[in-house]
């Protein structure tokens, strides 16, 4: 074996997930490729590498790196190209080789014991000594960091954030304790601290382990929709996770109720466990729903049935019945739910209570869960929408956790909100938005109750219509246009638990049978590839979108989207193409933004305007791939360009296909929907209800009839343990839930 020490000039290639990297590393004399095991460098690192040298038969003479460590320079010309590659805070190359020339080889010496000397040094001053020192403790901090807890399958990015929460403590902290981890440092769960915990030698009946592993259960609940768990059921879950004994569970799940960690309520005749945070989250909406139905209402300046009547001969429309219920209840109730399946006319009723309010000189303010949602309502009603938690300006705190400006102490200025798409919404956001409303602010609650329940925790619409607790409006009758649509009927006959009417003359409701996954696979490419471009007079890439119930399998979102992207999008050159572990970016993909961020910047091509925001669920294409600025164009809303680091790139993912639940909120001219056999929780009437809602103009569903069939009859939602309905209807009685600890 052999070693040589030198500075990294650039990063070839790098997987975060397993460290593997391929670099260029310089000496004073030479400049080499090593390639191997090395987490976490960077450019304008010095560090020293063990290993062997090897002949790559395409890319030639490489060193293989077995052992690596960073190190710190020791010529003069190694510390300047080192103090002036970036890592060091506020020096350049003309004030590193000020330094060096003032201080030699003892340079890197003066700044880690002796800062105070470099104000000997002409442009530095007592402020600039401050960062220079901190950036230089941290650099060599977190290095050790990250190549001590490599072999724990931490991340380099994951041990930036360790250190900073720790310090120069942070090795012996975690190997004592690592389940403290779960708590302190933002995407560390139980099973990579219990990973740890392991190599470690930490007893599995550790009470660090098994606190941990009941809240880790719990967590599991909550990822699943469910607000709490049986005490049963979690003490069943929590021995099979933690492979104790049934005791050692119930004597740690005592303690964690003492500490609040957990509430156990009785419910009838047994126990139920929540995590903390569902509890109050629970608790708080019921009580300001409670308050929110107990406020009464601001008079009315206008004669409403005047104004209603003048509105629908204005617009040349007509109102049913239960629109105009819907009308009179939002000026007459402080909350109130609208809810109604597709041609129902529920846009007509929003965009008229919006006109009423106006003139009755309110202020309305307009959101939905997301950011597709809340477009989709702003070119319904001609009125800004934003997500609901753009309206209360989310941000995060120094432990990278979500934090709302808007609350209760500095409230949303509205006189109503009026909230579109809200079986998406769940319990925490509820809890949020009703916490941030002005007490006289009244809400609007507009959403279709079949449509598949929030990702999050809770079941907010369902629990609310369920209760009789709020006055709801149900729209039911299908306009006369909307019945011309055999999209909106079988949505309608889909939620009766009735069968497709399909493939008759003139339809925009295709079935096509197709039996296994290649069949299916073989008729959707065919579709997308030109079949129903040209006969629709569709884009293929712009007009069409395939929604999968599923991720795996052959006709899963994965699959579908690699296959998708050779035929709509295959390879044309090598300079605008960008190689991943297990994606490949194109100029002209079609991908999804996945997740809010607020403060990312966007500008058109002739930099005339810009702006900034991109939203969980934004659809986008690739514009262009700057390989040697690690950069990415993307092009948002048609003409919005934002420029993302390779760095960033975990925020977007390929959509020629996504799943049935990442449309929700969204609507396309037409969808595609491969039906294969898959796990029954997600085989049900829910989700082909919601998929069928995703479309416009055209639906076209390749499977097996079986299959669909089962979908149709499957009315089995997905039970989730929640209480709000619950509380609702009991709250007024005082006959509230008692603690048991």
């Amino acid at each position: 074996m052999e070693s040589f020490q030198g500075v990294i000039t650039d990063i070839i290639f790098s997987n975060e997930a397993n460290g593997y990297t391929v670099a260029r590393i310089k000496n004073d004399d030479y400049v080499e490729v090593i390639t191997g095991i090395i987490p976490g460098i960077s450019a304008g690192e010095y560090i020293e590498v063990t290993g062997s040298w090897s002949i790559h038969e395409i890319y030639g003479r490489q060193f293989v790196v077995k052992q690596y460590s960073v190190v710190m320079p020791t010529t003069e010309t190694g510390i300047v190209t080192f103090l002036s590659s970036g890592v060091i805070s506020g020096i350049g190359e003309k004030m590193a080789t000020r330094i060096v020339e003032r201080f030699g080889t003892n340079t890197l010496e003066i700044i880690q014991h002796d800062p105070e000397r470099l104000l000997e040094v002409q442009g530095i001053g007592a402020k600039k000594i401050g960062p220079i020192v901190e950036s230089f403790r941290e650099n060599l901090g977190v290095k050790n960091i990250i190549i001590s807890l490599h072999k724990f399958g931490i991340s380099p990015r994951m041990c930036i954030k360790i250190y900073r929460k720790f310090g120069v403590n942070s090795l012996d902290i975690i190997t004592q304790n690592p389940y403290c981890l779960i708590d302190s440092v933002v995407g560390i769960g139980f099973k990579i601290a219990d990973d740890i915990a392991s190599m470690c030698g930490i007893e599995k009946n550790s009470p660090f382990r098994l606190e941990q592993g009941v809240l880790h259960v719990l967590k599991n609940a909550m990822n699943d929709g469910h607000m709490f768990l049986p005490e049963d059921i979690l003490l069943d879950e929590a021995t099979r996770v933690l492979e104790v004994a049934y005791k050692d569970i119930e004597s740690i799940l005592y303690d964690l109720a003492i500490d609040r960690k957990v509430i156990v309520e009785k419910y009838g005749d047994f126990n139920i466990v929540y995590l903390s945070s569902c509890y109050h989250a629970e608790v708080d909406v019921c009580s300001n729903l409670i308050e929110l139905i107990s406020t009464s209402v601001k008079p009315l300046g206008i004669d409403l049935e005047k104004e209603l009547e003048s509105f629908q001969e204005d617009n040349d429309i007509l109102l049913a019945e239960n629109q105009k219920n819907a009308v009179r209840a939002a000026f007459n109730n402080s909350v109130m739910v609208i809810t109604g399946g597709p041609g129902t006319g529920k846009t007509t009723t929003i965009n008229t209570i919006i006109e009423l309010l106006n003139k009755n000189r309110e202020k309305v303010v307009l959101a939905a869960p997301t950011g597709r949602a809340a477009k989709r309502m702003t070119e319904a009603t001609g009125k800004e929408a934003k997500t609901i938690h753009r309206l209360l300006e989310m941000a995060f705190d120094a432990d990278d956790r979500v934090i709302f400006i808007k609350n209760d102490e500095e409230p949303i200025d509205a006189d109503v909100i009026i909230v579109d798409e809200a079986s998406m919404i769940d319990i925490f956001l509820m809890d949020n938005l009703l916490k941030a409303m002005k007490s006289k602010t009244r809400l609007i609650i507009a959403g279709d109750v079949d449509q598949l329940p929030s990702v999050g925790a809770g079941n907010v619409l369902g629990d609310i219509i369920s209760s009789d607790m709020i006055e709801i409006i149900r729209l039911n009758e299908i306009f006369r246009q909307a019945q011309e649509s055999d999209i909106v009927l079988n949505a309608h006959r889909i939620n009766r638990g009735k069968d497709i009417v399909a493939n008759k003359e003139g339809t925009d409701f295709f079935f096509i049978n197709r039996a296994g996954d290649s069949g299916i696979l073989s008729e959707v490419k065919s579709l997308v590839s030109g079949r129903l471009s040209k006969y629709y007079n569709l884009d293929s890439l712009k007009d069409i979108q395939v929604l999968a119930p599923m991720r795996k399998g052959d006709v899963g979102v994965t699959n579908l989207n690699s296959e998708l992207q050779e035929i709509l999008n295959p390879r044309k050159n090598e300079w605008n193409e960008l190689k991943l572990t297990k994606r490949i970016f194109r100029a002209g993909d079609k991908v999804m933004q996945i997740k809010n961020n607020y403060s990312k910047e966007w500008e058109n091509e002739r930099g005339t305007n810009s702006g900034e925001g991109v939203y969980n669920g934004d659809i986008g294409y690739i514009y262009h791939i700057d390989k040697s600025n690690k950069e990415m164009y993307i092009v948002f809303d048609e003409y919005k360009i934002y420029k993302y680091n390779f760095d960033e790139l975990d925020e977007i993912e390929h959509c020629f296909c996504t799943t049935i639940h990442k449309s929700q909120g969204s609507e396309f001219p037409a969808i595609i929907i491969p039906i294969s056999w898959g796990p029954p929780k997600l085989m049900n009437r829910n989700l082909i209800y919601t998929a069928v809602t995703r479309a416009k103009n055209l639906v076209v569903i390749v499977g097996e009839k079986k299959y669909l069939d089962y979908m149709i009859s499957n009315n089995t939602v997905n039970d989730r343990y929640t209480n709000l309905g619950y509380r609702l209807r009991k709250y007024r009685t005082n006959n509230m839930l008692e603690f048991d600890y």
